[in-house]
């Protein structure tokens, strides 16, 4: 699943995001919390469903969530001020407010394989037939 908003694309399957084409390097962690919100953008997701998805129930603090928050802003070029991105409800948790949309890379990568075998086969064709 490849996700699209704004100038970015937070491709799932590959762990990346880019924008405009190019690879933005995030933690993995940054990643997940960037993928579970784009994910769940419907919705609020609450600080403790973010604990236990990132932290798997581990006690941390919350300077943990907003530093991984930030780094996710500032990988979109977003800010606490401006939360173009990412917004805070405060007290409650954080929501993905940008307009995405999705597609789904199963249909676009299987084309890309039959139009490689198409091509293989044309060629070993061609070949025996030298």
């Amino acid at each position: 699943m490849i996700y699209h908003f704004d100038q970015f694309e937070l491709d799932m399957s590959r762990f990346e995001l880019r924008e405009e084409g190019t690879v933005q390097p995030l933690e993995p962690q940054v990643f997940t919390l960037l993928a579970y919100l784009v994910e769940h953008r419907e919705r609020l997701v609450s600080k403790n469903e973010l604990f236990e998805r990132l932290w798997a129930g581990r006690v941390v603090t919350d300077s943990a969530l907003t530093s991984r928050i930030k780094s996710a802003r500032r990988a979109l070029g977003d800010s606490g001020k401006a939360q173009q991105f990412i917004k805070t409800i405060y007290g409650k948790g954080f929501r993905f407010v940008a307009d995405a949309s999705s597609c789904d890379t199963f249909a676009d990568g299987m084309a890309h394989e039959l139009i490689t075998e198409n091509v293989r086969l044309r060629w070993l064709l061609w070949s025996l037939q030298r």
